[in-house]
Formats: structure tokens, C-alpha cells, sequence
């Protein structure tokens, strides 16, 4: 199992530390922007309920792929953005559906970045995985959008609560991601990453 470092202070003022904040402000930035601004443009259209969540679950997955791509190489663009609209649960929806629908929507996602990003044996993968993350973020929204907001990271839910004072059914939020992130994490970590794993040289690198 990976085992998790914490660091030190003094990794704070370095160079590439401060690099990595400074661009991590950035690709949070324009990523929320995209995605706030997608949401806004499909309700000054009067897009209906489906046009509105195909045109926000296109304009995510566009927009994680490229900030993640932007910042990957000196940050590895976790994108944790913080100032996306307030989620809610649907009406039909009770606090232990919307636990459950974000466990899973957070479990897909983690899963998919832990397979191909971060295993040592994604092989023919090897590239596509900003792409295939910013796939799944469409995917989940328009599976979970209707239902529990598709969140998939408290801090997405964090910020606009804070801002609006409407902690209505937050607790979901933190409870649902954090055990489908926990949960994919566990099960990649250790049942299908092999860290001491070598890739075979092909033809191409003699």
C-alpha cells in the first residue's frame, strides 16, 4: 500500500512549490469559470432541462481534460475547484441516495485516474489518461447531475455553501466522495497496481 507523505514546512517556500500553487489557482480558476459559465449560458438560453445538462457535462469534461493537461506537468492538475454552483439533492432524492450516488460517481472517477494516470501498466494508455479523466467528469455529470449534483469532491461543494450560507444536505457531500475516493484508492492500491512493475521496451525505444 502507498504510504502517504506530508512533507515539511520548509517544502513551502520553494520554488516548485510555489510554482505548483501558483498554477493550480490558475487551471482552478479557468476551469470553474468554464463550468460556472456553461451553467449561466444554458439558463439566459432557456435550454431545457436535457440541452442545459449535455451542454454543462460536454463543457466539464472539455474543460478538466485541458486545465488538467495545463497543469499536469508542474502541479499534476488535481483541479480541486472550490467555487462551482451549490449542490443540492433532487426532490425524489434522500440523503442516503445522494450518499450513494456520489460514492459511486467519486469511485468512477478515482478509479479511472488511479488506471490511467498513475498505473505503472496502462501501457497503450500511456497519454490518453488526461483525456479519459475529463471523459468520465462528463459521464458522472450526466449520470448524477439531475440527481445529487454530481460533485465528486467536497471541495466543490464547500466553497458555494460557505458563500451562501445553504448547508442544506452538505454533509452528503463530504460523505459520499470521501468513501468512494477511499474505496478506489484501496482497491487499485491493492489489488491492481503493481509499483515495482517495469514496462517491457518496444520496438520503437531500441
Amino acid at each position: 500500500m502507498a504510504k502517504i507523505a506530508l512533507g515539511t514546512s520548509r517544502e513551502a517556500i520553494q520554488p516548485d512549490c510555489i510554482q505548483a500553487l501558483v498554477v493550480e489557482f490558475i487551471v482552478t480558476f479557468l476551469f470553474v469559470f468554464a463550468g460556472v459559465g456553461s451553467a449561466m449560458a444554458a439558463d439566459k438560453a432557456e435550454a431545457s432541462t436535457i440541452v442545459g445538462l449535455l451542454f454543462v457535462g460536454i463543457t466539464h469534461a472539455f474543460a478538466a481534460a485541458v486545465m488538467i493537461a495545463a497543469g499536469f506537468n508542474i502541479s499534476g492538475g488535481h483541479l480541486n475547484p472550490a467555487a462551482t454552483p451549490i449542490h443540492t439533492l433532487a426532490k425524489e432524492i434522500n440523503p442516503l441516495q445522494g450518499i450513494l450516488m456520489e460514492v459511486v460517481l467519486t469511485f468512477s472517477l478515482i478509479f479511472t485516474v488511479y488506471t490511467t494516470m498513475v498505473d505503472p501498466k496502462k501501457g497503450p494508455l500511456q497519454g490518453q489518461g488526461i483525456l479519459l479523466v475529463g471523459l468520465v467528469v462528463g459521464a458522472n455529470i450526466f449520470a448524477g447531475g439531475l440527481f445529487s449534483g454530481a460533485s465528486m469532491n467536497p471541495a466543490r461543494s464547500f466553497g458555494p455553501a460557505l458563500v451562501s450560507g445553504d448547508w442544506t444536505d452538505h454533509w452528503v457531500y463530504w460523505v459520499g466522495p470521501l468513501i468512494g475516493g477511499a474505496l478506489a484508492g484501496l482497491i487499485c492500491e491493492n489489488f491492481f497496481i503493481v509499483r515495482s512493475h517495469v514496462p517491457l521496451v518496444t520496438d520503437e525505444e531500441f
